[in-house]
């Protein structure tokens, strides 16, 4: 049979080295740091209750506008609509927040005055900062609100600020038509007074040469060409003085980047188009998406915190690229209406330039002929020129009458609100519990992520890639029952060899014969004494294994011998286990509290090492651990007893020089143990002395040394060792921790197999791979782990958890019927 051991060299099994630590459900984590989650949880719902019954109720008025996306009508032939886009409603947002609108809001002496605005030095900066403008997603209504502890107040600033957008409105649309409307009336001016001259000088003309009829019916070319050259230069001209005006009406208002827009918006006829910048809508729904970041992190942080600093500094930045995006479109709009001028004007000159020519081929068919078309078609021309300037300014003037009756619709005047809309009692109890439980979550996985402790025996295996050979349980304060008669019982130590593989009971077989023997007649003597004495079978058969070793002893004090050793009837468990100390009790665990849950664990341990290596090939086990407090003497002790209670020759030595308590736990002498015997000052016969129960012998420590590590790896030792493994079944030596000192490694090599014992929630994985490390850098073989000191509800290593939850080893049930 394998078995299952570990080692340097070993055939039979390689030690791999993990990848890590397996992971754990997060339920589990959960449930480990449930306290932590709920405090969190419950500070932050104390955090926001508290802060709803001190936060000062917000109460929020809005207006509705509806604006018309329209624009000046300047000529006849183009109706000046402004563009569709998706700029102009956010520009009309950003008109409201402005200063020109909001500054005569609080300029009023009945605004200043109102308690929204006391202690308040800026009143803009207040105002923009607390005022709200959406923009209607699928539709061209803006909604224009206010948030303030004074509902009246509130209502009454959003009113003002309304009508103050409004006057704006106004105000700018009737300076940008008065502008034009100048520029185009002084342009009448001198096209009246030119169409005049023309006049004039054809009336001259007429007088001077009496009526001439000047036929050019019939296809004259040179005429023609005059004619249409005429119509072209008129064209020409016309073309001209639109660019000129409207290049000198954008270099009037060339200070004013909104102007100019404005100017390029409503000048769609003109047929120069500027394409809307992505870069301006981006930077608008950045500005938006900061302004909402800034009014929410207000309602929890001060205007000096670094967040609140921040998002200003991003609000002035985007602002400050939206100045430098109007600027940049101003000065391409410039350049643009001037290469228009220019280019016009080339094409005047150029139209003259070939009438002119045509003007001088045409005098040669006739002076006056020539000269009199050529007043007719200026005259003609200057006609013309009149009409359409007067046109131009008759459109104008009914847009300045538009202009009166702006196209802004107030579809909801603000009214003061009934209920306050912060803070949102239901949404901030919301928010602090996901938070709470956010943070509590955050905090116990943190915590989780920062303990290194062994919690499972699953892990104990995936860190250090050996078997875990079960776990003990934690140990309580025992119970104490009240026995018939008011007499101490004595726990029962079970006479046959139970619990012993199937593979031992042939090296059992000299033992066999006499636990058969016993265990017959314990239960003959158990059924008599049920029948006729009012004790218990427990209390029965620890009496007569009392009886059993005093005759053994031939009723002295110490007529006999276990092993070499005499036996001492006074150190016969005869007292009850809350008699006993606390080491007694934990140590002997098996033996004075057999039917407990923690006794059970033992035997199960004890049955792993039996199937976990053959007899032959692990008569000495070494039991350590990586660190002091791990209970590995308890193990050690228990071990020993469950081996002994199993039929099993069994001897206990103490090789713990540093601290030893094996003579504590079986209340032995100290004065003899393994030290003298290494030091030549006793035998072993001497050395070794008996166990609480039959087939256990004790050889404790012996008298303090100062050098244990020398007496440990001398030959006399391993010499020692290999005598008692001829007299014992079973050998079990309990060694110092691994980490401290190196006794343990130096015993590992001579013993046949390791048990390697770590404590619940208080072994690191760090200790753990340390010890196993270092126990195999020697050759030691290590058979597996042991979990010590396991809650019993934890749920974490193994069956254990709910074990003692059934009561079968610790009640006898009732018969029935």
């Amino acid at each position: 049979m394998d078995n299952g051991t570990i080692g340097n060299g070993s055939a039979n099994t390689v030690l791999s080295e993990p990848d890590g630590p397996p992971q754990e459900s997060l339920l589990f984590i959960v449930l480990r740091h449930r306290w932590t989650i709920l405090i969190t949880t419950l500070v932050a719902l104390v955090a926001a209750f508290a802060y709803i019954l001190k936060a000062t109720p917000i109460y929020e008025s809005e207006s509705r506008l509806y604006v018309e996306q329209s624009g000046p009508r300047i000529i006849n032939e183009y109706e000046g609509v402004m563009a569709r886009s998706g700029n102009y409603l956010y520009t009309q947002g950003e008109l409201l927040r402005s200063t020109p609108v909001i500054g005569p809001v609080v300029d009023d002496p009945k605004i200043a005055r109102l308690r929204t605005f006391a202690d308040v030095d800026n009143h803009v900066a207040f105002l923009r900062q607390n005022l709200t403008v959406n923009i209607g997603r699928k539709d061209d209504v803006i909604t224009v609100s206010l948030e303030s502890p004074y509902p009246v107040e509130a209502a009454q600033i959003v009113n003002e600020l309304v009508r103050s957008y409004i006057a704006y409105h106004a105000e700018r649309k009737r300076d940008t038509a008065s502008e034009v409307l100048k520029i185009l009336q002084k342009e009448k001016e001198s096209r009246d007074k030119y169409l005049t001259d023309k006049l004039e000088e054809m009336i001259a003309f007429t007088e001077e040469n009496g009526i001439v009829s000047f036929d050019d019916k019939g296809g004259n070319i040179v005429f023609e060409m005059l004619r249409t050259l005429s119509t072209e230069l008129s064209q020409a001209e016309m073309a001209a003085m639109t660019a000129k005006t409207d290049f000198d009406a954008i270099m009037g208002i060339e200070d004013d980047p909104f102007k100019i827009k404005q100017f390029a918006a409503a000048s769609t006829g003109s047929g120069v188009r500027m394409p809307v910048a992505d870069r301006e809508m981006q930077l608008r729904s950045e500005l938006r998406q900061a302004e909402t970041e800034l009014k929410d992190i207000l309602y929890l942080c001060t205007e000096e915190h670094p967040s609140v600093q921040a998002i200003k500094s991003k609000i002035d930045r985007i602002n400050k690229e939206l100045e430098e995006e109007a600027e940049d479109f101003a000065e391409a709009y410039v350049e643009v209406m001037r290469l228009r001028w220019v280019t016009a004007k080339q094409r005047e000159d150029d139209v003259r330039a070939s009438f002119e020519s045509q003007y001088n081929d045409a005098k040669g068919f006739g002076v006056l002929a020539a000269r009199y078309s050529l007043l007719q078609s200026e005259l003609s021309r200057a006609e013309r020129i009149c009409e359409i300037v007067d046109n131009r300014i008759k459109e104008l003037n009914v847009t300045a009458q538009d202009v009166e009756s702006l196209r802004i619709s107030i579809l909801e005047v603000a009214r003061a609100a009934d209920r306050p809309s912060k803070p949102q009692k239901a949404k901030v109890m919301a928010m602090a519990l996901a938070l709470g439980l956010l943070m509590g979550g955050g905090l116990a996985f943190l915590r989780d992520w920062l303990d290194f402790r062994l919690r499972s025996s699953e892990e104990v295996s995936a860190i250090l890639g050996i078997p875990v050979l079960g776990v003990v349980p934690k140990m309580g304060a025992s119970k104490v029952l009240p026995m018939r008669g008011h007499k101490p019982s004595v726990p029962p130590v079970p006479i046959a060899a139970i619990d012993v593989p199937a593979g031992e009971a042939t090296a059992s077989s000299d033992l066999a014969p006499v636990a058969a023997q016993d265990a017959e007649q314990a239960a003959t003597e158990t059924r008599d004494a049920v029948e006729g004495d009012r004790r218990t079978p427990s209390e029965l058969e620890s009496v007569r294994w009392v009886q059993r070793m005093s005759k053994k002893a031939g009723r002295s004090a110490r007529g006999t011998t276990v092993g070499g050793a005499s036996w001492d009837k006074s150190k016969t468990p005869v007292a009850s286990a809350a008699e006993k100390p606390d080491i007694v009790r934990r140590g002997q665990k098996v033996h004075l509290e057999s039917k407990s849950v923690v006794a059970e664990a033992y035997r199960t341990i004890r049955t792993a090492v039996f199937f976990g290596a053959p007899k032959e090939g692990a008569k000495t086990i070494l039991i350590t651990s990586p660190a002091p407090g791990d209970g590995k003497s308890t193990l050690a002790s228990n071990i020993a007893i469950s081996m002994a209670q199993a039929g099993q020759k069994t001897l206990l030595i103490d090789a713990d020089f540093r601290k030893p308590v094996q003579h504590k736990i079986f209340e032995v002498d100290d004065n003899k143990g393994v030290s003298s015997v290494l030091a030549g000052r006793d035998t072993i016969e001497q050395a070794i002395q008996p166990g609480v129960i039959d087939s256990l012998d004790v050889m404790a420590c012996g008298p303090e040394v100062p050098n244990p590590s020398e007496l440990l790896n001398s030959d006399v030792f391993t010499e020692t060792l290999v005598k008692l493994t001829e007299q014992y079944d079973r050998v079990v030596v309990d060694s110092p921790p691994v980490g401290p000192v190196a006794d343990a490694q130096i015993l590992s090599t001579v013993c046949d197999i390791t048990v390697l014992v770590l404590r619940a929630e208080k072994s690191t994985r760090r200790q753990a791979q340390h010890a196993r490390d270092s126990l195999l850098s020697v050759g030691a073989r290590l058979l597996g782990a042991v979990v010590n000191d396991v809650q019993q509800k934890r749920g974490q290593y193994g069956y254990y958890s709910s074990y003692g939850n059934y009561g079968y080893y610790g009640k006898r049930e009732k018969k029935t019927g």
